[in-house]
Formats: C-alpha cells, structure tokens, sequence
C-alpha cells in the first residue's frame, strides 16, 4: 500500500502523504462524488516516528484518506503560548487551497490531544469565523488522551521525555508549573474547558485503559458521559490492561474492529443522508 503512496514535507514537523491510488480499495469508505478525499489529520504521540505512524496510515489509506501528520513538540507543552501558536498554524495549512475543501478526520494520541486542545481554544474564540471549519470535521478519535490533573501531566511528562527518572522530573516539573503558573497552568485550564465544551460536534472514538498513568479513565469516562449530554455521538472502547498510545499493538483485533466501525458509521451514515 505505502507504494502508492507520495510523500510530502510541507514544513518542520509536517509531512503529507497523499494516497495515489485515487479511490478506496474494496471493503473501504463510501463517499458522495461530488466530494474531494477525505483528509485524515493525524496528531501522534511525543517522539514518535514515522514508522510507528506508518500502521495507523495504513488503516486510513485502504479506506480512501489521505494523511497530514502533524507532530508535537515538548516546548509547546512547556510553554503553551507556543501550543496556541502552533494551533493557529495548523487552522492557517488547513484553511489553505490545498486542504480548504476536505473533509475531515481527526485521530489525536496522547499528547496530540493537547495540541487539538489548542485549535480548539482559537475555534472557541471566534466560532462564526470558523463555523464552516468545524463543519468539515466528520469524525474525531482520540487514542490514550492525556487528562487529569496537572500532577498526572507532569508525570507523563517525566516518563515521556526522561524514562527511569520519572520520580525527579515530577518534581520538577511540578515546580515549574508552580513557580509559572499563569503562563501554564491557567493555560492548561483554558485548554481543558474548549475541550470539555468542545464547539465540533462531530461523532467521537475514544481509546483507554485503567492502568495508564497518563490518562485517568475515570475522567475521561465523566467526559464521555458530559459530551453525550451534549449531543455528541461518543463510542469508548476501555481496557482494564493495555498500554499508552500502544492499544493497536496490545488489543489489534479490538482496536482495528472498533475502529472500522466507526469509520463506517461516520462516513456511510453521512453519505445515505446526502442520497
């Protein structure tokens, strides 16, 4: 499949791939003619690598997407002005001809939520001028979404960046926080409220487990249930075990299913309504 697939680097942290195939393969989505190829926006977890992107890609080119992949950046956490800057970059690409007219998915891991969060605090801002943006989106999945509290943040933080020495970097991230408050912490909790009150309504996939240190599923659990009082429609998958931004490789049948599913319902369901 990767074989007919064109690479392009559309700048630091952004790659395009474009799926030359030029329809989905049997067994992939339906869509109106009338409608470009959909677009998937993919927002990985912290140092991942394109060869780690390259199954999820996969899933998303037998059904007809194709991919922007764009990655995040420790000092966008740290300093989360940068976040909103590289936010507001990502709304400039996609509002630019090349992607203008696409509809879109969204598939966000770990921390790649952040970075959606940000999007949405500049949507939240001006919700009439991005009204036909939100529109667009058709579908939103979020795997192993970090939330929580700041503690749990900053305990992600240490075993993402510095592995072995979580103990010490909670301690001092904790304190960087502290000691920086209102350039973090009150940023973080404008974040968090644009997502708990999202302004996309697009049907939502959440992936999680219980024993991941870096996402409370209790929380998320609460968020599903606010969203769904909300309108939106939310499908969870939760394990009791599994692994942070690696439930694909633990649960592959489950994963690849639920997600199959979802695309399905998303894309088929919008198209009959069009018919």
């Amino acid at each position: 499949m990767r074989s007919a697939v064109a690479v392009h680097r559309l700048g630091k942290n952004v790659t395009f791939y474009v799926n030359e195939l030029g329809s989905p393969v049997a067994g992939g989505l339906l869509q109106a003619p009338e409608e470009p190829r959909p677009l998937l926006l993919m927002l990985p977890w912290l140092f991942s690598h394109p060869g780690a992107h390259a199954k999820y890609c996969d899933i998303y080119f037998r059904s007809g997407f194709d991919v922007l992949v764009v990655e995040s950046e420790v000092k966008e956490f740290l300093w989360p002005r940068w976040g909103l800057d590289r936010g507001r970059s990502l709304l400039e690409l996609l509002h630019t001809e090349r992607f203008a007219s696409r509809p879109l998915l969204v598939h966000a891991f770990s921390i790649g939520g952040y970075t959606f969060s940000q999007m949405l605090v500049l949507i939240s801002q001006d919700e009439q001028k991005y009204e036909e943006f939100t529109k667009r989106i058709r579908g939103q999945v979020f795997d192993s979404l970090v939330l929580g509290s700041v503690e749990r943040m900053a305990t992600g933080l240490g075993k993402t960046v510095f592995p072995g020495w979580e103990a010490l970097m909670k301690k001092v991230s904790m304190c960087y926080f502290n000691t920086f408050r209102r350039q973090t912490v009150d940023y973080f909790n404008i974040g968090i409220d644009a997502f708990w009150n999202t302004p996309v309504k697009a049907p939502a996939l959440f992936f999680f487990c219980d024993n991941d240190v870096m996402s409370d599923s209790e929380v998320l659990t609460e968020l599903i249930a606010y969203w769904r009082k909300r309108g939106i429609d939310v499908t969870g998958k939760r394990w009791e075990e599994s692994t942070h931004a690696g439930h694909l490789k633990r649960h592959p049948q489950e994963y690849l299913t639920t997600l199959n599913m979802f695309l399905h319902s998303v894309y088929i369901g919008q198209l009959k309504a069009k018919m």
